[in-house]
């Protein structure tokens, strides 16, 4: 495969209503079939009028700020002082909802398209219509990355092609079967476009040749369909016209499924609430005795000189405890016995109660349930915690 990454300068300026398939036909009358646009998020908004108007300076503008960003906001993901990662209506996670103050008058801020995959259809459609030329068209805006200093150009909308190649099932030279492999081509795509229009050069399309096949080809090096004043040629050969496909809300994961849905202080606070309200009862799986001795080893730093927590691992004495325990709950499947260090007076129990919640908490972060009991019959321990 033979890429080449083509700049399509001399738009302009884009306001409100403008038509941007006129602006980048004219502007780029060597389009062909089969050509990928690379079209920055921030003249399609423009074009669609997707802006606010804020005060100039002062803390006026960053309380409008503020407020314009709360309104975008469906999600906040983290915060780091004034900085703030957020995911979007559309389900983006990005810095700040993607609001942009850059390459407009400093009155206005720039917001996302509504629906970034409605307006790369509506541009493949409106060039399809004028021009009779078959491309995809991606929508593209800068984003931060996990792990990784730097940015680089994503896509927001597609129309035209798959956002995602499936590599799944296919066999590698070695005879590996993937299973995972889901490459985002229409980001490798964006970020590709990125290098050729630049942030500051005023170069907001850029068009990708060589990945899609072409359908009509030229035979003389020339434009595939010339673009044409009006709403097009009747005289034209028609193109084959591709599905427009389900656009780049392909690549957005549920934050269900996201193995990183918050940031670290936010993971943190979320854990720290939980604790708060930890549930009383034990799991409904079968107790991983190593999980069990991970959880009181963690706790066991913090918790009173003398206080002791003693898994009981015997199935024949668990049970036997067990049956001697008021309220045992029928479905438990481990034990394990806490003891107050001795003598104990009043503050000594408050502190035990309170070390018992330490290896409470720890034992639900190893995804162990656990229910607060008072001691077997008989037993030297001052409680216990059915698992």
């Amino acid at each position: 495969m033979r890429l080449e990454i083509l700049p399509v300068p001399g738009i302009g300026d884009v306001t409100e209503g403008d038509d941007l398939a006129v602006l980048i036909g004219t502007a780029a009358p060597w389009l062909r079939d089969g050509d990928v646009l690379v079209v920055t998020s921030k003249i399609v908004s423009k074009a669609e009028g997707r802006l606010v108007d804020v005060p100039a300076d002062g803390p006026e503008r960053l309380a409008a700020r503020d407020e314009v960003l709360a309104a975008e906001t469906a999600r906040v993901v983290a915060t780091r002082g004034q900085t703030r990662i957020v995911q979007t209506h559309h389900g983006f996670v990005m810095a700040s909802a993607g609001i942009d103050a850059s390459n407009v008058d400093k009155t206005r801020l720039v917001l996302l398209p509504v629906d970034p995959d409605a307006s790369a259809r509506s541009l493949r459609a409106a060039l399809r219509d004028r021009y009779r030329i078959d491309v995809a068209v991606i929508i593209s805006d800068t984003m931060g990355r996990p792990w990784r200093n730097g940015l680089t150009d994503v896509a927001l909308g597609v129309a035209g092609m798959p956002a995602i190649r499936d590599h799944r099932g296919e066999v590698d030279p070695y005879g590996n079967e993937l299973q995972l492999t889901q490459m985002a081509v229409v980001d490798e795509l964006a970020g590709a476009g990125e290098l050729i229009k630049g942030k500051c050069d005023q170069v907001p399309v850029a068009v990708v040749r060589g990945y899609l096949p072409a359908t009509s080809p030229p035979t003389d090096g020339g434009p595939a369909h010339p673009p044409t004043e009006g709403s097009g040629r009747d005289d034209l050969p028609a193109v084959r016209l591709v599905d427009d496909g389900v656009g780049a809300a392909a690549l957005v994961r549920e934050s269900a499924l996201d193995l990183f849905s918050l940031g670290t202080a936010e993971a943190t606070a979320a854990g720290l609430r939980a604790a708060a309200t930890l549930a009383d009862g034990p799991g409904a799986a079968p107790v991983d005795p190593a999980a069990v001795d991970r959880a009181i080893a963690a706790v066991a730093g913090v918790v009173a000189p003398g206080t002791s927590f003693t898994p009981v691992t015997d199935d024949e004495v668990r049970a036997g405890l067990a049956a001697t325990v008021d309220g045992w709950p029928a479905g438990a499947t481990g034990l394990v016995l806490g003891a107050a260090p001795t003598p104990v007076d009043q503050p000594d129990l408050v502190r035990f109660g309170a070390d018992l919640h330490r290896l409470r908490i720890a034992l639900a972060a190893e995804g162990i349930g656990s229910a607060l009991l008072p001691p077997p019959t008989g037993s030297i321990a001052s409680a216990c915690l059915a698992l």
